[in-house]
């Protein structure tokens, strides 16, 4: 269906494989592993982690860098969705989140200096990182809302406000937050915010509690509610600038999108196969599940929306790649409000296929459920982005 250079498809040959032989075969191990240390890094994934990186399967994100694969959107889209069909496959190949969206940011963004001190490690797998933006007491869907403080004094900023759902600062291994705040009030509306490095081991920073996702903890990694109270870093921590965090925020969360939503594709994929592995083997009333009325047809309508996201997807990335983020904006919305939702919808289907074992821990779907709906309101909410699309859809017309 899409035309892969001979490079993509050695790669998502590879992917596959790697797949096939390390990752599926050590999911139960892994989370063994978990419950034995809760925050640290399983030896597993470590393992797995050298593995890949001593294949040449590593950072594959990344566009338009020296530091990446030199692979586009449209081509680590394809990859991304293979690596989305395990939980625990992501960071294997150095490609989760919200650690590719931070390295994008800084590699984009970031100075000289922040990208030695920081980049660098976590484009060596040695760290982890989190994003810190949204807030338990503001709608933080709109960005501008954002009331954590960063103030200048002197050749410091100085930092205070509490945080949540920073997703990956529970892990030991993750050592520094880029942190969105309010550093003039008084500036235009999209100007008044910044982004700031701050590492977690600074003074003042409070990990308060995990936060967790419909009863899941989502060990090793986690979600945070972090205060940061009179959190003091160098001036030199600043991304790109005062007041220009609400652009950096623009042009991080577009190659987000495309990451979350092939991932949303890949799982639905393992969905879709699991269910009708059962809806062949399980017999009912006299016959295979699969003959029955009700679940063929919901056979067919997630073969068909799981392509139909697919196709989307990649041509947000296309666009993307030939057009810029900006120009891109609309494709990018559709995606973000269809993947989950589609996501949402075949995972059901396949846990009612399931029966029991559907809702509980002997499959995945439980816990990809969990995971799908929160990615409704991950990234802004199917609100915001079905509002963009009506919004650019109807500027033809005015």
């Amino acid at each position: 269906m899409f035309e892969l250079s001979p490079r993509v498809k050695d790669l998502k040959q590879q992917i596959e494989s790697f797949m096939d032989e390390h990752i599926y075969p050590n999911e139960k191990l892994f989370y063994e592993q978990v419950k034995q240390n809760k925050w640290g890094a399983p030896p597993i994934q470590e393992e797995l982690k050298a593995k890949a990186k001593s294949m040449g399967l590593w950072n594959l994100f990344l566009p338009h860098s020296e530091r990446g694969a030199g692979l586009n959107n449209e081509e680590y889209g394809h990859l991304c969705e293979i690596m989305g069909r395990s939980s625990i496959a992501p960071e294997v190949f150095n490609c989760s989140a919200p650690d590719t969206g931070n390295m994008e940011t800084i590699e984009r963004y970031g100075n000289e200096e922040q990208k030695e001190q920081w980049l660098k490690p976590l484009l060596a797998g040695e760290i982890r990182s989190c994003f810190s933006m949204t807030e338990p007491d503001v709608a933080s869907s709109d960005a501008t809302n954002i009331q954590c403080e960063i103030r200048r004094e002197g050749d410091e900023y100085v930092i205070n406000g509490t945080k949540w759902w920073s997703s990956g600062a529970m892990a030991d291994s993750c050592k520094i937050a880029i942190v969105m705040g309010k550093s003039n009030p008084d500036a235009p509306k999209h100007l008044q915010q910044s982004m700031i490095l701050v590492p977690l081991d600074t003074p003042g920073v409070t990990i308060v509690r995990d936060l967790h996702v419909f009863g899941y903890d989502h060990a090793p990694h986690g979600h945070a509610e972090i205060k940061y109270e009179n959190v003091r870093v160098p001036v030199s921590n600043m991304l790109l600038g005062e007041g220009r965090g609400f652009e950096i925020a623009q042009g991080r969360l577009g190659p987000g999108r495309i990451h979350h939503c092939m991932r949303s594709i890949g799982v639905a994929e393992r969905a879709l196969e699991a269910m009708c592995r059962r809806a062949a083997e399980r017999v009912a009333f006299g016959k295979p599940l699969y003959k029955h009325g009700s679940t063929s047809e919901n056979i067919a309508k997630s073969r068909c929306e799981i392509d139909q996201a697919r196709l989307l997807t990649i041509m947000a990335a296309r666009s993307m790649d030939q057009f810029g983020n900006k120009v891109a904006r609309q494709q990018i919305a559709m995606i973000k409000a269809v993947a989950p939702t589609m996501l949402c919808n075949v995972l059901d289907r396949a846990i009612q296929v399931h029966g029991a074992a559907g809702v509980c821990q002997d499959t995945f779907l439980a816990s990809a459920y969990a995971k799908a709906r929160t990615l409704r309101l991950a990234d802004g909410p199917d609100e915001v982005h079905l509002g963009t699309i009506a919004k650019l859809e109807m500027s033809r017309y005015l």
